[in-house]
């Protein structure tokens, strides 16, 4: 099959098996070309198949040689003329990889908000690798539904208290746009918390220490993100915003529950990049097209991989940057005075007709695709290829 990117919305509804494995095994060289000292032996990582999740379980794997189970809930390519989504070669790509070097790697495909996914990884850990070390959260996902309960939960993106006016930018044509985004209403903010807060990662947290499946001195770590005060209203200070208080919270208490084996919990507030959800929210790609020119004419430019990686460097030899609520600080090179400062100046003039001038926009576009394995030197889009690929440790 010949395989083209096709949308709908902001969302590519294919992926290309070959230009997915280009893009992880380009980050695993990133990450061997790296110097690790002692790290993590077991690890495992609850969205594990894009983005930071993927980032994290590549550096583990070809940083560490840590042993690596992921969580994910993706799809298989169905014939004639289907692809598998880009998190499934992404992770039949690292597996690959990883058993070639005879790293232990295995995968679970499943909804990682379920007993059943939570008990099997149990399961999975108990039989192969006794115990994990670090554990790692990075769910991203638009719908929840209650494991004991069965009561289903649905975020949205919206402010709260009052509309939100601003400007956005559709990333395939450049057209730059004003935009009024509603406020949250009625149970729409506690449901987004139910989906992206910390319950869930508390609940993970739970299961494997009742098993007894966490080392000591184990770590945990969920993802954030905080931004310039530009985005807060859509994002910090709206409903998503109140689910990532809800998922910093939950840090302090997993790490109490975690005393007596000397655990701990940690947020990472990490940089902003170009991610299947981010890609959705309005206001985002236009300040992130903006951010990379910034941040790219200064030389300080950083992706999934580099940010993991120097999260995962900084964790195991000490040098954490920590703020005053606790938080691990790696979003510290996007928030550099300098760095807000030329964004704010850009994002006050940006307009359709000088987008392509004061933001990377192209480079945003470019890096959209990429995660679904198209715009990548070196793979030929024109080639008849096999859609169906196998990730090693899941059966078909």
């Amino acid at each position: 099959m010949i395989i083209q990117p096709k949308f709908r919305g902001f969302i590519c509804t294919t992926a290309h098996p070959v230009g997915c494995e280009y893009n992880v095994k380009e980050q695993i060289e990133y990450v061997k070309s790296l110097e690790f000292s002692q790290g993590p032996k077991n690890v495992l990582v609850i969205g594990a198949s894009t983005g930071y999740g993927l980032a994290s379980r590549i550096t583990a794997a070809f940083g560490y040689k840590a042993g690596t189970i992921g969580v994910f809930f993706e799809k298989q390519a169905s014939a004639p003329k289907k692809t598998a989504s880009a998190g499934w070669y992404n992770s039949a790509a690292f597996e690959k990889s990883a058993h070639a070097e005879g790293l232990y790697a295995k995968s679970v495909n499943g909804d990682a908000f379920s007993n059943e996914i939570k008990n099997q990884v149990a399961e999975l850990i108990k039989k192969d690798l006794g115990k994990v070390d670090l554990v790692i959260y990075s769910l991203a996902a638009p719908r929840r539904v209650d494991p004991v309960t069965g009561e289903v939960y649905n975020s949205v993106l919206k402010p709260i208290g009052r509309d939100y006016a601003s400007k956005t930018v559709d990333f395939h044509t450049g057209e730059v746009t004003d935009i009024t985004i509603e406020r949250a209403a009625g149970e729409e903010i506690k449901n987004t918390v139910a989906v992206m807060g910390g319950d869930d990662w508390k609940l993970w947290m739970e299961t494997l220490k009742s098993q007894n499946l966490l080392a000591d001195n184990v770590i945990t770590l969920a993802y954030s993100y905080v931004g310039p005060e530009l985005t807060h209203p859509i994002y910090r200070d709206g409903t998503i915003g109140k689910a990532k208080d809800d998922l910093e919270a939950a840090a302090g208490e997993i790490t109490g529950s975690l005393k007596e084996i000397g655990g701990k919990a940690y947020v990472s507030i990490n940089k902003a990049v170009v991610t299947q959800a981010s890609s959705a929210i309005p206001v985002v790609p236009l300040y992130v097209s903006i951010l990379f020119k910034v941040m790219k004419n200064k030389g300080i430019h950083e992706g999934c991989i580099e940010q993991m990686s120097r999260l995962l460097k900084n964790l195991y030899e000490g040098n954490l940057l920590l703020d005053d609520k606790g938080r691990i600080r790696i979003d510290d090179l996007e928030m550099r005075d300098d760095v807000q400062e030329e964004v704010s100046r850009a994002w006050n003039m940006v307009n359709s007709d000088n987008i392509k001038d004061i933001s990377d926009l192209e480079g945003y576009r470019n890096e959209f695709f990429q995660l679904f394995g198209f715009s990548i030197n070196g793979v030929d889009y024109e080639k008849d290829i096999e859609i169906e690929i196998g990730i090693p440790s899941i059966e078909s």
